[in-house]
């Protein structure tokens, strides 16, 4: 597996490339071939990213009180956020599983794209310093975080729907991408709600998140 191929995706070449490779490396791997696994590495790099992110929502939405950071925060730094990124620079191409994970096709599971990105930031880190690990988070991270403060307080409009279509019982809304346009580092997703099968209206948006709300706010505009 050509490794570089994945340095050049997250703009980091590894002097210690081990790092990288330990980074990579499930538990089920590691134990079968009686090695270290991502684990100690993920659990340093959950804390600098929670740091990291931390900082740049301070020092760069001065407005924001505390209780707007910590959602900032958590919206960003969630496993549908850190997975997706990892997909974006196609990990998943050079994870290490063991049999009993490839057999079950757990590698789709969003928790292993979460920790292996955790540790993958400790792995820069450890090798290059807290400077390139802000480098990589950020250039990750800034827009959702950008899109995620615009956002904060405002009405959930896909809570709302719910609320206002389940009024008189429980019944089936779901999400559903129906168009992914553009490159992987600047796609714009395009979604539609729908109940029970029917649809009711259509959002776009740099974010399968983000195109989920306003499918939802023009269905509720439809809806008496």
């Amino acid at each position: 597996m050509d490794i570089s191929r994945l340095e050049q995706s997250i703009g980091y070449k590894f002097k210690n490339v081990e790092l990288l490779q330990t980074a990579l490396t499930h538990k089920s791997y590691a134990y079968e071939k009686n090695i270290q696994s991502y684990e100690k590495l993920e659990f340093l790099g959950d804390s600098i990213l929670e740091f990291i992110t931390s900082e740049y929502i301070y020092n760069n939405y001065p407005n924001l009180k505390e209780g707007e950071m910590t959602k900032v925060r958590a919206t960003v730094v969630c496993e549908e956020s850190l997975s997706n990124i990892a997909k974006m620079h196609n990990f998943s191409d050079f994870l290490n599983l063991g049999k009993s994970e490839r057999i079950s096709r757990r590698i789709a599971r969003g928790a292993i794209l979460e920790d292996t990105l955790e540790a993958v930031i400790a792995a820069i880190y450890l090798d290059g310093g807290i400077d390139e690990a802000k480098k990589f988070i950020i250039s990750n991270l800034s827009d959702s975080i950008n899109y995620a403060t615009k956002h904060v307080g405002v009405k959930d409009y896909k809570t709302v729907l719910q609320e206002k279509l389940q009024e008189n019982g429980d019944i089936k809304i779901e999400y559903v991408t129906i168009k992914e346009l553009g490159p992987d580092h600047n796609k714009t997703f395009e979604v539609e709600v729908k109940v029970e099968g029917r649809t009711l209206a259509k959002g776009k948006g740099k974010s399968k998140k983000a195109a989920e709300m306003q499918a939802a706010q023009r269905a509720l505009e439809g809806v008496k």
